[in-house]
Formats: structure tokens, C-alpha cells, sequence
């Protein structure tokens, strides 16, 4: 079993820090420190406590939600707060049968296993996975053939914690038997806000409220991009300022990053370009609207879309994607009276 389905960390050279090194440190260790989420922290704060009362594992939960929410800094918090170990793989880590055995096998009474993506488990690991959520139970096949057995082996009780930002894709099965599900929504700016100036204590940064507020309105309600921000506006800071962040720091830094006041980047810009002066705002197809900004589809789908639609740039119809008036408002356009917009593909 190699180390590294157990720690992704397992092999980094430790002179230089990566970015998940880097975010990790900004990570929440206990439940109270953590921002944002609060009907989510206080379910988890019911069945933490409930669970040490017992002097039992927790039950195992699913966090479901977008990238950068806090699902994996929950998975750390449950273990910290347990005061367990937590173990950490993710589903494409797992291909094998013998992969998944091999760490179960491993695990402490209450431990927590921490899967990543686990909507990306295979159909043979997740079958092996029924019994060990269940009733704490793996069924291992030893030989081939005529001569082949199996040996069932008694695990600890354990926490399964499982994160995906695909929900629809975990099968009914494997969904019902998580004891919690629990879905991580966007985060406010004030949250944001509050993010920003504990990471930026963290790293030694001094920056003041507004300078925390224009770093928070631009982080699409997602702490891993304010924390991201954060640091290019350090960077920017230390270089062309006196250290300090403020308002106008701030404002200026994210310009020269190509953040703009929405929060949307060079490939959010031409997303939107593209829809609006290219295609004359639509329908235009994900595929054709992927290769005008030359991106892939699915990252298009799965990391500009969602963001644009919920601030209201764009819509998906069954025809395609449209342009709406605030996406020409934000490009500066004047946007087409109704029912002038052009054809569709297959129009």
C-alpha cells in the first residue's frame, strides 16, 4: 500500500511548501474557529457531542457541496475534536479492492477515514465499502480458482467521512448509509471578511477592515479563493506597497491579478465576451462556447458556470447557454432588445 493514498503530502520536498501546504496551515483546527456554515456547525456540534457522550465513533457523514467550501477542514475538525486520527485518501486514489482493505485495516478504534471525491469510487471499492460502514466487516479473497477463499476480518468501529461536489452522482446505496448529509452552501462576504483577517493573522499580514472587506466581495462566497487572494495581495503589497493592506492596496492588487470587481477572472471575462459579442448572446452550445475561450468543456461546466449563474450573468435553457442584460451591463454592452438575440446552432 503506497503512503501516498494515505497522505498526499507523503514525498513533497519540505524546504518548499506547496499551495495545499500553504492552505492547510489556514485551516480551522476546532469547530469554534470555523466561519461560516452555522446550521451545518451546529448539527455537527450535536452529533460530536452525542458521540463522545456514548464514548462511541461518530457517525459517518457526507459533505456535499462546491470546491473550497471547508469539506475537507470539517473531515480534520471532527477528528481534532474526537481526538482521533484522521487518514485521508480520495476515490481515484482507491482503484483497486485491496487498496480500500488495506487502509481499513489500518484504522483505530474511532479513527477517521477521510475519502475525497468519493462520488469517483469504483464499483468493486464501493462494494467492499457496504459491509465496513455497516456492520464494521471486510470480506478479503485469498487465491484464485477452485482454490480461492474468503476471510472475514473485524475492523474498529470507525468515521467514514466522504466530500464530493457531485452529489447526483453518489449512487442510493452508498448515500443511505451516511448518518449525516449535509450540504456546504456559498459563503457572504461578511463571513468572507472574517476569513480573510484570521488568515491574514495567521500569515503576519496586517490589513484593515475595508482592505479585508474588498478582498471578501471579490472571493465568489468561497474561502479557499479569499485565502488565495489574500496572499497575491500580500505579494503585490510587499512589492509595490509598504506591507500594508488596505482598501486601495487591495483594489489595486486584484486589478493586476485580473480580478475584477465581481470577482471574475480572464477566463470569466471571456466566457461572457464570447456569449455576448460572438454569439450574440446565445444559445450557443457548452462545446462550441468551451472552444471559443479554449477551455474544456467540463471545466467550463463544473468551474466558470456555476458562479456566473448564480450571480445572474448567464442561464442554461435547453437550447443552450444565454447571455442575461447584468452579463452586457458587466462587459459595458448595450444589451439586445428581447427576441433580437441570434440564432442557435442547430436553429
Amino acid at each position: 500500500m503506497r503512503e501516498e493514498f494515505l497522505d498526499p503530502a507523503v514525498g513533497a520536498d519540505p524546504r518548499e511548501p506547496d499551495e495545499e501546504q500553504v492552505e492547510a496551515g489556514l485551516r480551522p483546527r476546532a469547530l469554534d474557529e470555523f466561519v461560516g456554515q452555522r446550521e451545518l456547525k451546529e448539527h455537527l456540534e450535536i452529533v460530536l457531542e452525542a458521540a463522545r457522550r456514548r464514548g462511541q465513533a461518530v457517525d459517518h457523514l457526507l459533505f456535499a457541496g462546491p470546491p473550497g467550501l471547508g469539506k475537507t477542514t470539517l473531515a480534520g475538525i471532527v477528528a481534532t475534536e474526537m481526538e482521533v486520527h484522521l487518514h485521508v485518501t480520495s476515490g481515484p486514489a482507491l482503484e483497486r479492492a485491496g487498496d480500500l482493505a488495506a487502509i481499513l485495516t489500518k484504522l483505530e478504534d474511532g479513527d477517521v477515514l477521510f475519502i475525497d471525491e468519493i462520488h469517483r469510487l469504483s464499483r468493486a471499492v464501493e462494494e467492499i465499502l457496504y459491509p465496513a460502514m455497516e456492520d464494521f466487516q471486510i470480506d478479503i479473497v485469498v487465491g484464485k480458482g477452485p482454490a480461492a477463499s474468503s476471510i472475514r476480518l473485524t475492523l474498529p468501529r470507525f468515521t467514514l467521512v466522504g466530500a464530493t461536489t457531485r452529489t447526483g452522482m453518489i449512487t442510493g446505496p452508498l448515500r443511505d448509509r451516511f448518518g449525516l448529509v449535509a450540504r456546504l452552501e456559498y459563503y457572504d462576504d461578511e463571513e468572507l471578511r472574517a476569513i480573510v483577517e484570521r488568515a491574514a493573522g495567521i500569515l503576519d499580514v496586517h490589513v484593515d477592515t475595508d482592505g479585508a472587506w474588498e478582498i471578501a466581495r471579490r472571493s465568489r462566497g468561497t474561502p479557499r479563493i479569499a485565502n488565495r487572494l489574500l496572499r497575491r495581495v500580500r505579494d503585490y503589497a510587499e512589492v509595490r506597497a509598504d506591507g500594508a493592506i488596505d482598501a486601495g492596496v487591495a483594489h489595486d492588487g486584484l486589478a493586476l491579478f485580473g480580478v475584477d470587481d465581481s470577482g471574475l477572472d480572464k477566463v470569466d471575462r471571456a466566457v461572457l465576451s464570447a456569449l455576448c459579442e460572438q454569439f450574440g448572446g446565445g444559445p450557443v452550445g457548452l462545446s462550441t462556447l468551451a472552444i471559443s475561450v479554449g477551455e474544456q468543456p467540463e471545466t467550463v461546466e463544473d468551474v466558470y458556470e456555476p458562479f456566473l449563474i448564480t450571480q445572474g450573468f448567464i442561464a442554461r435553457t435547453p437550447r443552450g447557454r444565454v447571455a442575461m442584460p447584468a452579463a452586457y451591463h458587466h462587459l459595458g454592452l448595450a444589451a439586445p432588445t428581447r427576441g433580437a438575440a441570434a440564432p442557435g446552432l442547430f436553429d
